[in-house]
C-alpha cells in the first residue's frame, strides 16, 4: 500500500559527505525532495527517525522532535507501501496535534496524510483501510494556515494538496495565489512559492489534469511512483 507525501517545516541543502553533520530534519528534506533512490532514502529516513526518537525521550515537550518523528514513520509508511505503519503514522500526528494544538506543522502533516491517502485511494478505500478522512484533512490544513502565519510555506502546502484531490478548489487557487505573494524567510517557504508559481499555471489554463500532476510532483517525495 502506498502511502501520501507528507511534510516537514524547513528545508535545507546537504550532501552525504556531511551526513553526520545534519539534523534529522535535514535528512527528511533530503529525502523528501533530493533523493532518487528508495533504498538511499529509506536509509536517511531511518536516521532521522531515530535522531528524533532520541530527541524525544530527552525532552518530552520537544514539538520539533514529535512531529519530525512522526513525519519519517510517515515516509517510511508511503516508501515501503505498509498499512500498519501508515496507520502508526496517524495516530503519531494526531497525538502530535493533540499535545501541541497551536503547531502549524503538526496541523498540516495531519491534513497532507488524510488528504494523500485519498488522492491515492479513493474516499472509501481509504477510510477503510486506514481511517482517511477528507473533511478531517481540509479541516487540519485550514488551522495550520491560521495557526503559520503569513508565510509562503503553510499556504504554498495546503493549496498543493487541495488541488491534488481537486484541482477545481477555489480555496486551494487562493491559497496558491496567496503563497505566491507571501513573505519567504525559509528555503521552504522559497519552495512552496516556486510550486505555488507552478501550479497556478496550469490552474489558470483549466488543464486539471496538468493541476493534478504538478501539486503530486512537488510534495514531498513526488520523485516516488513505487
Amino acid at each position: 500500500m502506498h502511502l501520501p507525501s507528507l511534510t516537514i517545516a524547513a528545508i535545507a541543502v546537504a550532501t552525504p559527505a556531511v551526513a553526520q553533520a545534519q539534523s534529522a530534519r535535514d535528512l527528511l528534506v533530503q529525502a523528501a525532495f533530493e533523493d532518487r533512490s528508495k533504498p538511499v532514502a529509506l536509509a536517511r529516513i531511518e536516521r532521522a527517525r531515530a535522531l528524533a526518537n532520541a530527541a524525544a525521550a530527552r525532552n518530552g515537550d520537544d514539538q520539533d522532535a514529535a512531529v519530525v518523528a512522526a513525519t519519517a514513520l510517515g515516509y517510511r509508511a508511503k516508501l515501503n507501501g505498509n498499512r500498519g505503519e501508515a496507520i502508526a503514522a496517524r495516530r503519531a500526528f494526531e497525538a502530535a496535534v493533540a499535545r501541541f494544538p497551536r503547531n502549524a506543522e503538526a496541523n498540516v502533516a495531519l491534513g497532507a496524510w488524510h488528504i494523500g491517502v485519498i488522492v491515492t485511494y479513493g474516499r472509501i478505500v481509504g477510510r477503510a483501510a486506514v481511517g482517511a478522512q477528507k473533511n478531517v484533512g481540509i479541516a487540519a490544513l485550514d488551522r495550520s494556515v491560521a495557526l503559520g502565519g503569513n508565510r509562503a510555506m503553510f499556504a504554498g502546502l495546503a493549496a498543493l494538496l487541495r488541488l491534488e484531490i481537486d484541482p477545481g478548489d477555489p480555496r486551494g487557487r487562493a491559497l496558491a495565489e496567496q503563497a505566491s505573494r507571501a513573505p519567504t524567510p525559509t528555503p521552504i517557504d522559497r519552495y512552496m512559492q516556486r510550486a505555488s508559481a507552478a501550479v497556478l499555471g496550469a490552474v489558470r489554463s483549466g488543464d486539471d489534469k496538468q493541476v493534478k500532476a504538478l501539486a503530486d510532483r512537488l510534495l514531498p517525495l513526488g520523485w516516488y511512483r513505487g
